[in-house]
């Protein structure tokens, strides 16, 4: 297949600059089905390595990630826009995951016996195959991990489908598996765009598929890997709640909410998009987060005094704009912020909103960028309406001082991970995922 590489899809445009970096080119579909039959083929050896030879190369994987953090933190913030520290936190985040799994998946894979009359059982886990696994950008060495430490620990062989903004994140992760000794074919990136990814579900070398992205994307997935009879997983949408309880500490609150609002310029599945203050604290709550969003410095993502960077691309900017000023035309009120900043590059200014109604988009849709909406309530059942009053079910938080109370009030929520005054965090040991359309 012929590419003109100028009109590639897979490039790196680094959003400080919106200037491009790296172009690939598209791999044709005889390039693609090469590489998965190279990735069934080595799933015939891999599946039968041992625990502790699987665990020597992923240890080596996370040795390799840390000692270049600071490389390819700088890699993922030119490719995706992210603050440099960020970025670095992601890296070592990552090795911290994949070294996890090394040192527990013989645990956590071990057979487990099976009281019964009728003899000896047990439960064996065994791996299925090759896994194809299609990810985003906002956290690109990240949502890899999550991914690849698992299933390869497993035994299994995978296909990585990158967002196509962050190519030079894909490709090097699969060089480092490479540095650390793992099989050729065990791990294999792939460049195509997103339209051709159902021909590789229909694939039968290709056994289950793991998506995180839009709700369009997973619904598509997940169709195509019903109709070949496949496992899916899905992380989709998320607009976390952020419950604020009359004996909460407000200052500190504030300061949760809208740094978790502005971590990764809000691009964050799990960051807290809806903030639910009660009416006697609502006015205060929002006048400290417009303070201390004022104090924050937009800028060069690599200096470090930078406090919120671009988003991940001019499409991305233009879109929560858009959908900002949508807001404000149906009747919200822009408390901050609002506009396009006039300077090269992906950024939006830091925003509030509040008055959001059922009557707007807003109180519906995910907005993917650095705008915190406030919300007011009467009571608590009030709260935890407003709460469940969208189809995403992904993290929440709820912030009081009283923490029986607080894990009651959370025991509410419908979403997948609820934290007690802690924005929806990332740790190796705990489950990540959601209920409703969050996957």
């Amino acid at each position: 297949m012929e590419i003109n590489k100028k009109h590639s899809s897979i490039k790196t445009v680094n959003p400080f600059t919106n200037e491009v970096e790296k172009e690939f080119e598209i791999m044709s579909n005889e390039q693609v089905d090469r590489i998965i039959d190279k990735a069934d083929h080595a799933f015939k050896t891999w599946r039968n390595t041992s625990f502790d030879e699987r665990a020597k190369v992923i240890h080596k994987v996370a040795s390799i990630m840390r000692e270049r953090k600071e490389d390819l933190g700088r890699l993922a913030t030119i490719e995706m826009g992210k603050l440099l520290r960020e970025s670095i936190y992601e890296v070592e985040l990552s090795a911290d995951i994949f070294d996890y799994f090394a040192d527990n998946a013989g645990k956590f894979l071990a057979d487990r016996p099976l009281e019964t009359e009728k003899g000896e059982a047990f439960l064996s886990y065994q791996p299925i195959g090759i896994l194809l696994s299609v990810q985003p950008w906002n956290f690109p060495f990240y949502q890899i991990t999550r991914s690849a430490a698992s299933a390869l620990m497993a035994g299994n062989t995978m296909i990585l489908k990158h967002a196509s903004n962050v190519p030079q994140c894909a490709q090097i992760m699969e060089d480092i598996f490479e540095e650390a000794g793992l099989p050729d074919g065990v791990y294999n990136n792939i460049f195509i765009p997103g339209s051709q990814i159902e021909r590789l579900v229909d694939n039968p070398k290709i056994k289950a598929v793991a998506l995180t992205g839009s709700e369009a994307a997973g619904g598509s997935i997940a169709s195509a890997a019903g109709k070949n009879v496949k496992k899916s997983t899905l992380e989709l949408g998320g607009s976390d709640p952020f419950v604020v309880l009359e004996d909460a500490d407000i200052d500190k609150a504030v300061e949760t909410a809208v740094n978790g609002r502005m971590w990764n310029a809000g691009q964050v599945c799990v960051s807290p998009k809806r903030i639910i203050v009660p009416e006697s604290k609502v006015k205060e709550f929002t006048e400290k987060s417009k303070a201390l969003t004022t104090r924050l410095k937009v800028g060069n993502p690599l200096e470090t005094d930078t406090d919120i960077a671009p988003l991940s691309s001019e499409k991305a900017a233009q879109d929560v704009a858009a959908q900002i000023q949508k807001a404000i035309d149906q009747g919200a009120k822009l408390e901050l912020g609002g506009k396009r900043i006039d300077r090269p590059g992906a950024f939006l200014e830091p925003t509030i909103l509040t008055s959001v109604t059922p009557s707007m988009d807003a109180y519906f849709e995910e907005i993917f960028g650095p705008v915190l909406v406030i919300y007011s309530y009467k009571n608590i059942d009030d709260a935890i309406e407003l709460a469940n009053a969208t189809e995403f079910g992904l993290g929440g938080t709820v912030f009081g001082t009283d923490i029986e109370k607080a894990k009651a009030v959370a025991r509410k929520i419908d979403t997948g991970m609820v934290y007690i005054n802690h924005v929806t965090g990332i740790a190796p040991e705990l489950p990540f995922g959601g209920t409703k359309r969050s996957g």
